[in-house]
């Protein structure tokens, strides 16, 4: 399976938290005979690789598999769905959103986030801000009857974006849904795939977590169970080079992948930090650093619950936690080159080092 292939499958993917299971079953796929593969109650993905010895640094590769979506509270007396949001929308985000609705018996239905025609609008409407907690998802039901006894859609039935993946050759680019993070979970299951079979001075195992967009649930788990002692997180981030000026922007399209020094949940340990930018410098990959003001990923559970050292490596994502996203394939691809070079040199004389004082 190619790159664009793979990230295809992943972006298509239905997978929202706590309903990751599509993803799972994917990676399983696309990894497999390079390890062991585990996966637990919350559906955390644990991929031990084959040529680990238990003797040497444990790295954990993290990306997430659960995307921002929809879940249904209750059914209207006409049919609708009202939903909650899993993960963060804007609410401007989600009227006339295309979506799909997993029933009761596994069957998905088309639905949209229902919108008042603007010719029974009043003024006020037109200016107002909508509240998510009065949005309904229509799924062409006419009444609760029908939806919960026909369409068997009730509480508790997942909602996804519904947005086909495409790419443009020319241009090297991706268009799809749920960037964030299926292209940290395409390039993780990649990065495994390069370095199969290699003598590396580590023991490398991936996590493929679950729940991060409500609350990087699923990277505490993963993390008691793996017990690293350095991790490298695969991450989709929000790029800001359509509205920060040139002089702000620290996460560009085709600027290569994202160093993160500091979120609100997360501070990157400096050692480690510099020496993969420093590793970046020497083979020719651009790359970007950021300091931002808000946001969180799984580094932070990762990095806070043992101390170990934590970089995060992103992948520039244009309007993340929208159903529409872009991305350069080049960016995805330096991301894996970064990542698997770190792999390729890492042991434990280097790990000491990322603590030294």
């Amino acid at each position: 399976m190619d790159s664009i292939e793979r990230i295809k499958k992943f972006s298509n993917a239905n997978g929202v938290a706590g309903f990751e299971q599509e993803v799972v079953r994917l990676f399983a796929e696309d990894t497999k005979g390079l390890g062991e593969l585990t996966v637990d109650g919350m559906f955390n993905a644990i991929l031990r690789r084959s040529e680990n010895t238990g003797k040497k640094p444990v790295v954990q590769l993290d990306a997430h598999s659960d995307a921002v979506g929809l879940l249904t509270q209750a059914v209207r007396p006409n049919g609708m769905l009202k939903f909650v949001t899993l993960g963060g929308f804007v609410p401007t985000n989600l009227p006339a959103m295309k979506v799909r609705v997993r029933a009761k018996d596994g069957q998905f239905y088309p639905g949209v986030v229902a919108t008042k025609p603007p010719h029974f609008m009043t003024a006020a409407e037109r200016n107002a801000v909508p509240q998510i907690a009065e949005m309904s998802v229509d799924i062409g039901s006419s009444s609760r009857e029908e939806t919960i006894n026909d369409f068997l859609v009730d509480t508790g039935c997942p909602i996804f974006v519904d947005v086909d993946f495409q790419y443009n050759e020319k241009k090297r680019l991706l268009f799809g849904k749920d960037f964030d993070d299926r292209l940290g979970a395409a390039a993780m299951s990649e990065v495994m795939q390069q370095i199969a079979g290699k003598d590396l001075g580590v023991d490398v195992v991936a996590g493929l977590s679950a729940q991060e967009e409500v609350g990087l649930r699923g990277a505490y788990v993963a993390a008691r169970k793996i017990e690293p002692d350095i991790a490298i997180v695969l991450e989709g981030v929000p790029a800001d080079d359509t509205f920060e000026p040139d002089w702000l922007s620290q996460t560009r399209m085709g600027g290569g992948p994202m160093l993160r020094d500091y979120d609100t949940t997360f501070i990157a340990n400096q050692p480690f930090q510099n020496y993969a930018t420093g590793l970046a410098d020497q083979l020719g990959i651009p790359y970007t650093r950021a300091v931002r003001t808000g946001g969180g990923q799984d580094g932070a559970a990762i990095g806070n619950w043992k101390g170990v050292p934590t970089i995060v490596v992103g992948i520039p994502v244009r309007y993340e936690h929208t159903p529409y996203n872009w991305a350069s394939l080049s960016d995805y691809q330096n991301s894996i080159k970064l990542t698997t070079a770190l792999l390729e040199r890492l042991d434990k004389a280097t790990i000491d080092g990322f603590s030294a004082f």
